[in-house]
């Protein structure tokens, strides 16, 4: 049977509960903002990667072209820490949709210690886990990690075909799938840069070898790529972690206000039988003096 000092624990948890989800929910928020801004930073720098390759592609058009290739690698992002809903389930839903592990060669990479396991229960064995960076200063590093990686992989199993699954924002505190195909770079997009029309009056120039200039150019806008990917899914996981807070804070706030009212209907019991009590003792001492004859 509840008592008072009970419902007292109760609504004590309930309120450091309810500090808790406050203060994660205020850190999604600031960790959205964080990740977003991480993203926007690099709009410049991919601008110049992209002017980089035009100039590039202007003598060399169709020279991205090359071999179907043999292995597929997907690197697919999800979260180290949980309380986001089904940011990796809705991710591994979408992943599963859109490969057929039966018709090609597939090596997977994850980041993210969350989606682990769910990638392992959905293709087997995984390569590579990378855990997630703990801040945005931390992504240039985990991206040189994954790109290290990437090269022996090249070395080791040729061309490959590069493929990346994360979640995005899609505004507010909601958040949609993506894929990306970085390798081999998309053709039409090579010939639309190396076609285009250079913005300006002079002409660029380059000294370098042409296949080292492109080569190193294609390892830029890998960089980017992947930056944005972590950034990208970073934002959508605070931002599954700010729609669970808002629910579980609503939540708390609906069971503060049924304990209150539970807790204050029994203190208003237990004054009540206290007063009965003491009336009934006088009631049954004044029947007593009466037997007595000690009052009128």
């Amino acid at each position: 049977m509840q008592t008072l000092q009970s419902m007292e624990r109760k609504l004590k948890s309930a309120d450091d509960l309810y500090t808790v989800v406050r203060t994660m929910k205020s850190l999604a928020a600031v960790s959205i903002r964080q990740y977003e801004e991480a993203t926007r930073s690099l709009e410049e720098y991919f601008h110049c990667v992209e002017m980089g390759l035009r100039a590039a592609l202007r003598t060399h058009p169709h020279s991205g072209r090359q071999q179907d290739p043999r292995t597929t690698l997907i690197v697919v992002f999800g979260s180290d820490q949980g309380m986001a809903g089904r940011f990796n389930e809705a991710l591994i839903e979408f992943v599963q949709e859109h490969l057929d592990p039966q018709k090609e060669r597939i090596l997977i990479w994850v980041s993210g210690i969350k989606m682990h396991g769910l990638v392992e229960d959905a293709f087997g064995e995984i390569q590579h886990l990378f855990p997630l960076p703990s801040s945005a200063e931390g992504i240039s590093t985990r991206v040189q990690e994954i790109l290290l990686h990437f090269s022996e992989l090249r070395e080791k199993e040729g061309e490959s075909r590069l493929i990346l699954f994360h979640n995005q924002p899609a505004g507010g505190s909601t958040y949609r799938q993506n894929r990306v195909n970085l390798l081999p770079p998309d053709q039409q997009w090579l010939q639309d840069l190396g076609g285009g029309k250079w913005p300006g009056r002079q002409i660029p120039l380059y000294t370098i070898p042409w296949e080292d200039l492109f080569s190193a150019l294609i390892g830029e806008y890998l960089f980017v790529a992947l930056f944005r990917a972590f950034a990208a899914s970073m934002a959508a996981e605070n931002a599954a972690r700010l729609t669970s807070m808002q629910r579980a804070e609503k939540n708390i706030e609906e069971t503060k206000e049924e304990l209150k009212l539970r807790y204050h209907t029994m203190r208003q019991n237990a004054i009540s039988e206290e007063l009965f009590d003491v009336i009934s003792g006088f009631e049954a001492l004044t029947q007593s003096e009466r037997d007595q004859g000690l009052c009128p």
